[in-house]
C-alpha cells in the first residue's frame, strides 16, 4: 500500500478491502479509473490522512456534490449517495426480475454468532470473505425470489439474523474455537435449515449439499504476530487485537506490519507488539500520503469496551 500511495501522486482514493480470490486487494479509484494493490501478509502499511474525507459517490459515480462525510462513518456516502447506493442493491428487493442464480449461505464468525444472507452464484465465496465468515457452508441455489424467501423463512425458523455488526465480529475473532469446533456449529445449523424442506421452502430453491468452508488460513488469523523492533510510541497491550482505528483525522497516521485480514478489517502489528485494526470504510474518501514505520496516530477505541485509548493525537 505504501508504494501505491505514492504513486497515486494525491487525487487516488481508497475504496477499501476487496476479496475477489483468496488474497485480499485494496481498490482505488480517480473519476472513472480504477486499479487494485495486492495486500500480503507480513509486509509493511503505512498512511497519513490529508485534508477532508469526501464522499466516495455511489455505483461508480463521483458525488456530484462533493460533500464532506463524517470520519467516523463507515459508509463513507452523502445522504443523497447512500440511497441511490441503496435503491440498487439486491438487498432493496426492486430487483425481482433479475435472472441470474443465487446461493443461500450459513455464516460463523464466532460461539453462537452465526446469519444466514444470499449472493450471487458467480461471486462465488467472496461475499462471505468480504463480511469476514470465519467458516460457512452453501445452503442452497436458485432464483432470487426463492433465495430470499428461503433467507426469510430461516431467519424466522431459526431464530438468527440477517446482519451481524461488525464490532461483535471483532470481539469474537480475538478468541476463536478449534477448527472441529467451529465446523460443528456450522453444521448443527445447516441441519436444522435443513429440516425445514417442506415447511416453507421454496421449491425452486435446490438444496446443496453441507460443506463447511474454514476462512481462518486465508484470513491469517492461525499466524501469531512478531512482535516489532522500533521503540513503541503509543502504550498497547502484546496480546493480540484489543484496540481498533476509531476515524481517521487530518494528519493522522496508521503504519505498521499487516498481519492478518478479515472482511473490511486489517489486523497491523505496531510498536511494541500490539495489534490494531483498521477498519477500511473508515479510509474511503481520504487523500493518503505514504508512510513507513510503525506508528499509531488517531483515535483509537478498545474491541468489546466501548473506551476510547487516550494520548494519541
Amino acid at each position: 500500500m505504501t508504494r501505491e500511495v505514492r504513486e497515486s501522486g494525491g487525487g487516488w482514493w481508497c475504496a477499501g478491502v476487496r476479496w475477489p480470490g483468496e488474497v485480499p486487494e485494496l481498490g482505488w479509484s480517480r473519476g472513472g479509473r480504477r486499479r487494485v494493490s495486492v495486500l500480503a501478509y507480513g509486509a509493511g502499511l503505512g498512511f497519513r490522512a490529508v485534508g477532508e474525507r469526501h464522499c466516495v459517490g455511489a455505483r461508480g459515480n463521483v458525488c456530484p456534490l462533493g460533500a464532506v462525510v463524517p470520519g467516523r462513518s463507515t459508509g463513507g456516502r452523502c445522504a443523497e449517495c447512500a440511497r441511490l447506493d441503496r435503491a440498487h442493491s439486491v438487498a432493496a428487493d426492486t430487483m425481482a426480475d433479475d435472472p441470474r442464480t443465487y446461493r443461500v449461505y450459513l455464516a460463523w464468525f464466532g460461539p453462537g454468532l452465526v446469519k444466514v444472507g444470499i449472493t450471487g452464484e458467480e461471486r462465488g465465496a467472496a461475499r462471505l470473505r468480504e463480511q469476514g465468515a470465519v467458516a460457512f457452508s452453501w445452503l442452497g441455489r436458485g432464483p432470487l425470489m426463492a433465495a430470499r424467501r428461503t433467507e426469510e423463512v430461516l431467519r424466522a425458523a431459526l431464530g438468527v439474523p440477517d446482519r451481524i455488526p461488525y464490532a461483535r465480529k471483532r470481539v469474537e475473532r480475538g478468541h476463536l474455537p478449534g477448527t472441529d469446533e467451529r465446523a460443528a456449529e456450522v453444521a448443527e445449523l445447516y441441519a436444522r435449515a435443513a429440516a425445514l424442506e417442506g415447511r416453507g421452502w421454496p421449491e425452486s430453491l435446490e438444496r446443496l449439499p453441507l460443506e463447511v468452508v474454514d476462512q481462518v488460513g486465508i484470513f491469517g488469523l492461525d499466524r501469531a504476530p512478531e512482535p516489532e523492533p522500533e521503540p513503541e510510541p503509543v502504550p498497547l497491550p502484546a496480546s493480540g487485537p484489543v484496540r481498533a482505528v476509531r476515524e481517521l483525522v487530518d494528519g493522522g497516521v496508521v503504519a505498521g506490519r499487516l498481519v492478518a485480514a478479515a472482511g473490511p478489517d486489517l489486523h497491523l502489528a505496531v510498536a511494541g507488539g500490539g495489534v490494531v485494526v483498521l477498519d477500511t470504510r473508515l479510509i474511503t474518501g481520504w487523500d493518503l500520503a505514504a508512510e513507513s514505520g510503525s506508528d499509531v496516530r488517531v483515535p483509537l477505541i478498545d474491541i468489546g469496551g466501548g473506551g476510547v485509548q487516550g494520548g494519541l493525537f
